[in-house]
């Protein structure tokens, strides 16, 4: 029987949908806009982003998952319906396979909770994949080499470290500090350098535009906008790359603290691999300016930004579904 298969990077800041015949389909924030008092779903994705920070009372834009979790289970369910009924349709006779991305810390009942609600969503079968797992696929690394390889997967709620060995994870840490802690780090920077409050979307901004994770003498400025807090009036400042820099610090320095706590617990066979090797950093944040280096300064261990790291998890995702049948019987955990 015909059966339809997705892949679903499901991320805390954006969720992207792999379909095999058809590539990476959806890009989107993970965002959902919800209308009060009757709670009915306004809009999903790219649209409610549009409406952070910007809505009347009757409207509340929620990011439903919190740190790579489920924080609002059925927000989660109906945006997860939203997305696989754009991708393959919503009146598709079919149910879909799905396999979804799960940090490698997530507990036994966030797995259900991911699992219930892909199923209510539309699911027929649901697999879910630890995203070391599904980062190393995605970046070319060989999983089921008898050698160690890192990989640090630093996306918008969790930075994700493993070593993975004979295509299992020998050593993994999973830090609920990414890009989404830079960016409140940014806001609470400006605020108190500045006197300035910034929203949400103007830190995420800084970040991408004068983003660094080291002071540099090419300084980088972004113009930003924002509420004076003595006169509550509009006010624009100056902020530059080496302030990104002195603001996200203390999560960096934490980042690779926790990458030290993997190496601390590799067996010494696979720690040398790494050493020769260096590691690979994956990850919508891993484009932070300088990051790498950053982290071989602080470490004497190279390390390498894959390519397309944005993708490495949902290109991953693809790898399963073309060889569905093999990855039954290592990676996936399926949850009927």
């Amino acid at each position: 029987m015909f059966t339809r298969k997705i892949g679903i990077d499901l991320g805390t800041t954006n969720t992207l949908v792999f379909l095999p015949d058809k590539g990476i389909v959806i890009n989107e924030p993970t965002v959902v806009a919800l209308k009060k008092p009757e709670n009915s779903v306004l809009a999903v994705g790219a649209e409610a982003k549009e409406m952070v920070g910007r809505t009347p009372e009757n409207i509340i834009t929620y990011r439903p998952l919190k740190e790579g979790v489920i924080a609002e289970y059925y927000i989660t369910q109906a945006m997860l319906r939203y997305f696989i009924e754009k991708s393959i349709g919503a009146f598709n006779i079919f149910k879909p396979e799905v396999v979804i991305s799960v940090p490698a810390g997530i507990t036994s009942t966030e797995e259900r909770a991911v699992t219930n609600a892909a199923k209510e969503a539309g699911a027929k079968e649901v697999f879910l994949v630890k995203e070391p797992l599904l980062a190393s696929l995605g970046a070319g690394i060989p999983i089921h080499s008898s050698e160690g390889n890192m990989i640090v997967n630093i996306g918008g709620g969790t930075t994700e470290v493993a070593v993975i060995s004979l295509g299992g994870i020998v050593a993994w840490s999973s830090l609920r500090i990414a890009g989404n802690r830079f960016d409140q780090a940014i806001t609470e920077y400006t605020r108190k350098k500045y006197g300035l409050a910034i929203g949400e979307s103007t830190a995420e901004n800084i970040k991408i535009t004068a983003g660094s994770a080291l002071p540099n003498k090419t300084k980088a400025d972004v113009k930003v906008r924002g509420r004076d807090l003595m006169t509550g009036l509009p006010k624009n400042i100056i902020i530059n790359s080496n302030e990104v820099a002195e603001a996200i610090n203390p999560f960096l320095v934490e980042i690779v603290n926790s990458i030290q706590s993997v190496f601390n617990v590799t067996p010494p066979e696979l720690a040398a691999d790494i050493m020769e090797k260096g590691m690979i950093l994956s990850g919508g944040s891993s484009q932070l300016r300088y990051l790498d280096e950053f982290i071989k300064r602080s470490l004497g261990v190279e390390a390498f930004v894959a390519e397309d790291p944005f993708f490495c998890v949902a290109k991953g995702t693809a790898i399963v579904l073309s060889h569905i049948d093999v990855y039954k019987r290592t990676l996936l955990s399926a949850r009927r």
